[in-house]
């Protein structure tokens, strides 16, 4: 189940915590290790060790983000960029100890045989609240009423933004749910690279994109801003492989200026970037690279109204 972005909503009818910067993780049980999967539905167990101890009743499914916190205790997207995708099991143990992950867990689906999907949110609250889930690099972070409060806290501690779920929603798999409101405090959106263009550097800017019709890309905008050298490096090293002569955009979208001398590569790597605002016609204004999203596919980048954030 995902969030819609969107205004805080406020009232007594809500619940809120706050956003974390990581990936999502699903953990199930089946009377040993909890199995890690990622929200693609890949299995991403030997990439946090750590979490190993953590136990429940066989058939228990534990939903929540996987994170590394810095020294203040804030999450880092950089440093668990350094986890997600580690698979060999001697290197995500010397990382666990460099850079531990912890499991944020929001939310249990399903306690020993019995599916909590059609409880209402607060009762899948109060009843993982009520677990002994022991001592590790996990913990249910906590949850609060007043929706206002949560979001100054969360703009105090420099934190992503908050989440908002109806008190009596139900849990949906596969929906983006009106009934969870994620606030993010700028404007960011995770966007496709559909090709790049050179400039006074190898990359002068990504061309961007959102999923169109027949599998091309609606364009959004060129990027420039932010592609400093070590992203350029993981930029290009990631793009070149994805070189194609066919543009991805649907046709004449892309202004002839961007076009020009462009290289075009297959859509299937995600960006997230923070821009001012949009244009009438969904172009993103004064956008600026933040990083890749490895943890995303094409398929998850939709057009959100982020008139709250």
């Amino acid at each position: 189940m995902l969030a819609t972005a969107g205004r805080l909503p406020l009232g007594s009818a809500w619940s809120y915590e706050f956003k974390w910067d990581g990936v999502r993780v699903l953990a199930s049980f089946d009377g040993n290790s909890p199995r890690l999967w990622a929200r693609s539905g890949a299995a991403v167990t030997a990439a946090y060790p750590e979490i190993a101890s953590l136990e429940l009743p066989a058939g228990s499914l534990l939903d929540g983000e996987m994170v590394v916190l810095n020294a203040l205790g804030r999450p880092s997207f950089t440093s668990l960029a350094e986890r997600m995708h580690v698979r060999d099991t001697s290197k995500a143990a010397r990382l666990a100890v460099s850079l531990p992950a912890t499991y944020m867990i929001f939310d249990l689906l399903r306690l020993g045989d019995r599916s909590l999907l059609d409880l209402p949110y607060v009762q899948r609250r109060a009843l993982l609240e009520q677990l002994d889930l022991g001592m590790g690099r996990w913990t249910v972070p906590p949850v609060f009423p007043d929706g206002s409060a949560t979001e100054a806290a969360a703009r105090e501690n420099n934190l992503e933004g908050v989440v908002a779920k109806r008190l009596e929603s139900v849990y949906v798999p596969g929906t983006r749910s009106p009934d969870w409101v994620k606030v993010k405090f700028d404007r960011t959106g995770d966007y496709v690279i559909g090709g790049w263009r050179p400039g006074a550097r190898k990359i002068g800017g990504l061309l961007v994109g959102l999923p169109g019709p027949g599998g091309t890309l609606r364009f959004r905008g060129r990027v420039g801003g932010g592609i400093g050298a070590a992203a350029e490096r993981e930029l290009l090293s990631a793009l070149t492989p994805l070189v194609t002569e066919q543009t991805p955009f649907t046709a004449g979208a892309v202004p002839r200026e961007d076009a020009r001398g462009a290289h075009w590569v297959s859509p299937d790597l995600v960006v997230e970037v923070r821009y001012g605002n949009k244009t009438p016609d969904g172009r993103l204004r004064f956008p600026r690279f933040l990083r890749l999203r490895p943890d995303k596919s094409p398929e998850e980048c939709v057009e959100e109204d982020d008139s709250g954030s």
